[in-house]
């Protein structure tokens, strides 16, 4: 730390930080320009206490939105970074196919802000990606921002403690129960790693949060295997009904 800190104004002057969505200048490269963090939907109270999604003033604490009731999921909470829109997107777009994953950091930041009842005795585990893919991208965005969150909340990561085990097409344009067969048996708890899940609590972490079919695999492998609580990370949360108008 105390190296990256000294090199810093040199690096600076090498290559002058800039904002990763708009080009401004930055004083330092640890985020956006203030127009581009305004652009950012961040999630905000009242809102379910089971999935975050957003109430009108006067909800209770500890409400439950009518979606969750009618179908309770298997997941114990949400904590997203921000809603999905044209920022974040880009944002997600640049960290994960335009490989700037310097972005990991702040997008981290925004994760772990909104992961306010969770401590160092919680497991970070990363949603995985096949090792075809991981063999073309380079990284497992899940995992980079997993371990930055490690080192803001002082949690432990287990980078490999699911695998997927087979290959899956891109969900894109799936509905829901085709999506639902293309992840069948795709995900499963790493054998070398099922004891450490066993009455865990359980931080799943991925970049984007959509129709909920990846992390409902997820966490019906990692339920399976005995994990106490699973709950979900992610740095956009799709939920079109969020976004203002």
């Amino acid at each position: 730390m105390a190296l990256a800190q000294t090199l810093a104004p040199l690096i600076d002057l090498a290559f002058p930080p800039r904002c990763p969505l708009c080009g401004e200048g930055l004083l330092a490269q640890t985020g956006l320009c203030a127009s581009c963090w305004g652009e950012l939907v961040i999630p905000g109270d009242p809102s379910c206490s089971l999935c975050q999604r957003p109430f009108t003033d006067g909800m209770a604490d500890g409400a439950v939105c009518a979606p969750c009731l009618a179908e309770p999921p298997r997941h114990d909470g949400i904590a997203a970074g921000t809603f999905y829109n044209d920022a974040s997107r880009r944002l997600v777009l640049s960290f994960k196919r335009g490989k700037r994953i310097a972005l990991a950091p702040m997008m981290a930041r925004l994760m772990a802000a909104r992961m306010q009842e969770v401590d160092a005795t919680w497991l970070l585990v990363p949603v995985p990606l096949h090792r075809w893919r991981l063999w073309r991208r380079g990284f497992n965005q899940a995992a980079l921002l997993a371990r930055e969150i490690a080192r803001i909340k002082g949690m432990r990561v287990e980078v490999d403690a699911l695998l997927r085990i087979k290959a899956t097409p891109s969900l894109g344009g799936l509905g829901s129960k085709a999506r639902a067969r293309a992840l069948a048996g795709a995900i499963a708890v790493n054998p070398k790693r099922a004891s450490l899940l066993r009455g865990a609590s359980v931080m799943l972490v991925d970049d984007v949060l959509t129709s909920g079919a990846t992390s409902h695999a997820c966490v019906a492998a990692l339920k399976r295997a005995g994990a106490k609580r699973v709950a979900i990370a992610c740095f956009a949360r799709v939920l079109d009904e969020a976004l203002p108008v």
